[in-house]
C-alpha cells in the first residue's frame, strides 16, 4: 500500500480523537515542517514537501521490507510494545492495523500515542491524503475507502483549507527561485573560494648579507588565488586555482640571503597564471590518491606535515622556513602522484614522487630525467593530542636548477658544490606536534640532507659528499583575543652545510626568529602583523642581522 494511502488512515484515526499524535519512520519530528519551509525559503532550495510529511508519519510496508534491522514486519497491534488491550484506543488501533495493513510504531517497537501535533502539520498530512483519494479512484480501487472516511476528509478539508493553501502557496514560490537560481548557476559541480592579501613590509639592517646596500623601501604587494573547487563523486576533489601576485621574497637579490624569504613563494607581476592544478580521489576506505598536474607540494599532499597552523601560505608563518620542515618543499611546483594509506587509526603510509619540470622533452628535463623528488613517510599518532613522523626523500637537480634546501637556508647549502655541479640528495626529517591545551600547540622538526656531486665539474669531483643539517620549533596559541585568531612564533637553525668533502662549511650559526598575529576580524577578514629577525645571515657571524617587518590583511570568502 502506497505511502498516502498510509497517510490518509493515520489522519482518519486523527480526526476520531483515537490518539494525539503518530509515529515518526525515520525519527522525523513532524512539528519541524514550519520551521524547515522557512529555512527553505531563505536557502532557495528546491522543496519536497509531501514526501517529507509522509516520511515523518508512516512507514511504508515494502521499506519495512528493506529494513528489516531497525524495525519488523508489524502485522498485529500487540506487536507494539506501549499498547495494551486494556488502552481505550486498543481496539481502534487494531482495526487500522488489521484492515488497512498500515504499520504505526517507533523502529524499537514502541507507539507513543501521546505526542501532539500542530494544525501545519495535520494540514500537510491531509494534502498528501487527499492526492492518494485521487489516485485510488483513478485506479479504480475506491472500495477501499468508505463513505465515512470519506465524509470525514472533506470535512477535514474544510477545516484546514487555509492552511493546505498557505503550504501550497509556499511550495509554488520555493519552486520559481529554485527554476531561476537552477537557469543561472555557475555549475552543479563546482564552488569558487578565494584568497586574497595585501601586503605593507620592509626590510631592516646595516647591510645585505655579504656586504653591499640593502634596499630598505616600504612595499606594497597584493596576492589573489581563486579556488575552483569541483566534485564529481562528493568525495573527490578536483581543483583549479589561479593566482596574480605583485609579491617580494626578500630573497638574495635584496637581502643577500634567502634566509629572510617571506612565505609569498614567486610573483606573476600581476598577470593570470595557473598556480595549482590536480584531481583527489579516494579508493576504499584506506588509500587516498593524489594527481597533481601543476603546483605539486608535499606538504599539501601528505597525510600530516606537523606544523598544520603554521603551513598556510597566506594565513600561516609569514616566513618561506617558518611554514614546515623544508624537507616538504622538495619536488615544488612540480607534477607527479602521491598515495596516502591509512594502514590503522594511528598509523599513515604516504608514498609520492614528483617532477618539477615534466612538460620539457629536452635533456636533463622530463618527468624522470630533470629534478624529481621521491617521498616516503609514516605517521604515528599515539592520541588526538600527539602526532610525530619520520620522512625520506631522494631527490636529484641538474645543473643551475639546484634546489637541496629549498632556498631557505645559505646559499651553500641550496647548492654545496656549485650551481654547475648536478647534485642528488637523501633527505630525513623527523617532525612532531604537541597540543599541550586546547590553545596551545608545540611543534617542531630537525632534518638533515646528505647531498652527492653526480659530475665533476672544476675542483668538484663526481662522488664528493656534504651534509646540511635544519631544525626550528614552532609555539601557537589559537583562538587568543577572539576566535579563530593565533600568535604564533618561531625559533631555530636554517639550513646549514655542516660538512663537506670539496668547499669550505658554513662555520658559524644563523638563528631564525619570528613572531606574528593574526587577528581575526571576522570570518572572512583578518590582520595580521609578524615581525623576522635573521641573525648571522648566511651562518656568518660577521653579518648584521637583518629584520624584515609585514603587514597582511588576509580575505578569504
Amino acid at each position: 500500500m502506497s505511502k498516502i494511502l498510509l497517510n490518509f488512515l493515520l489522519l482518519i484515526f486523527y480526526k476520531t480523537v483515537i490518539f494525539c499524535a503518530v509515529t515518526q519512520a525515520n525519527e522525523i519530528k513532524y512539528t519541524q515542517i514550519n520551521s524547515e519551509i522557512k529555512t527553505l525559503e531563505k536557502e532557495s532550495s528546491k522543496p519536497n514537501i509531501t514526501p517529507v510529511a509522509e516520511d515523518a508519519i508512516i512507514i511504508k510496508p515494502n521499506q519495512l521490507e528493506q529494513n528489516t534491522d531497525s524495525m519488523g514486519q508489524v502485522t498485529s497491534v500487540s506487536q507494539l510494545s506501549d499498547v495494551q488491550p486494556t488502552d481505550w484506543a486498543f481496539q481502534a488501533l487494531q482495526s487500522l492495523v488489521e484492515r488497512y495493513g498500515c504499520i504505526v510504531g517507533y523502529p524499537d517497537g514502541s507507539y507513543r500515542g501521546n505526542r501532539p501535533m500542530t494544525r501545519y502539520e495535520f494540514a500537510a498530512g491531509l494534502n498528501a491524503c487527499l492526492d492518494r483519494i485521487t489516485e485510488l479512484i483513478a485506479a479504480s480501487t475506491a472500495d477501499l475507502v468508505t463513505k465515512d472516511d470519506l465524509a470525514v476528509l472533506q470535512r477535514l478539508q474544510e477545516d484546514f483549507a487555509v492552511e493546505i493553501a498557505e503550504i501550497k502557496g509556499r511550495i509554488d514560490s520555493l519552486e520559481a527561485r529554485t527554476t531561476e537560481l537552477e537557469a543561472n548557476q555557475f555549475s552543479t559541480t563546482t564552488k569558487l573560494g578565494g584568497e586574497i592579501v595585501f601586503a605593507i613590509s620592509n626590510v631592516f639592517g646595516e647591510e645585505k648579507a655579504g656586504g653591499g646596500s640593502l634596499e630598505d623601501n616600504t612595499v606594497l604587494n597584493n596576492r589573489v588565488s581563486l579556488n575552483f573547487n569541483t566534485s564529481f563523486t562528493g568525495r573527490d576533489l578536483f581543483r583549479t586555482r589561479l593566482d596574480v601576485l605583485d609579491t617580494v621574497a626578500y630573497g638574495v637579490p635584496i637581502t643577500g640571503t634567502n634566509m629572510t624569504r617571506l612565505a609569498f613563494q614567486r610573483n606573476t607581476n600581476n598577470t593570470v597564471d595557473i598556480g595549482k592544478l590536480f584531481y583527489r580521489f579516494p579508493i576504499g576506505k584506506k588509500f587516498r590518491v593524489h594527481i597533481d598536474a601543476i603546483g605539486g607540494r608535499y606538504n599539501m599532499n601528505v597525510s600530516d606535515n606537523f606544523n598544520r597552523l603554521f603551513a598556510k601560505r597566506i594565513s600561516g608563518a609569514i616566513s618561506r622556513f617558518g611554514r614546515f620542515n623544508p624537507i616538504y618543499a622538495q619536488g615544488a611546483r612540480g607534477a607527479g602522484v602521491t598515495v596516502v594509506y591509512n594502514i590503522n587509526k594511528s598509523v599513515t603510509l604516504s608514498l609520492g614522487y614528483l617532477a618539477r619540470d615534466p612538460e620539457n622533452p629536452r635533456e636533463s628535463n622530463g618527468f624522470f630525467n630533470g629534478s624529481n623528488a621521491g617521498l616516503a613517510q609514516l605517521d604515528i599518532r599515539p592520541s588526538d593530542r600527539l602526532r610525530f613522523g619520520i620522512t625520506y626523500v631522494r631527490s636529484y637537480y641538474p645543473k643551475r636548477k639546484l634546489f637541496v634546501s629549498a632556498a631557505t637556508g645559505s646559499r651553500r647549502a641550496n647548492a654545496p658544490f656549485g650551481n654547475l655541479v648536478p647534485t642528488s640528495a637523501d633527505h630525513l626529517g623527523i617532525q612532531g606536534s604537541w597540543r599541550a591545551l586546547n590553545n596551545f600547540t608545540v611543534s617542531g622538526w630537525t632534518g638533515w640532507s646528505f647531498a652527492d656531486a653526480e659530475k665533476s665539474v672544476g675542483m668538484v669531483k663526481e662522488g664528493d659528499e656534504a651534509t646540511i643539517f635544519n631544525w626550528a620549533v614552532t609555539f601557537g596559541f589559537t583562538d587568543l583575543g577572539k576566535q579563530g585568531s593565533l600568535l604564533g612564533f618561531v625559533i631555530g637553525n636554517p639550513p646549514k652545510v655542516t660538512d663537506t668533502d670539496n668547499g669550505p662549511d658554513d662555520d658559524d650559526t644563523a638563528w631564525h626568529l619570528e613572531g606574528f598575529y593574526r587577528y581575526q576580524i571576522n570570518d572572512n577578514i583578518s590582520i595580521n602583523p609578524g615581525v623576522l629577525v635573521v641573525i648571522n645571515p648566511e651562518h656568518d657571524e660577521d653579518n648584521e642581522t637583518i629584520t624584515v617587518g609585514i603587514i597582511r590583511m588576509i580575505f578569504l570568502f
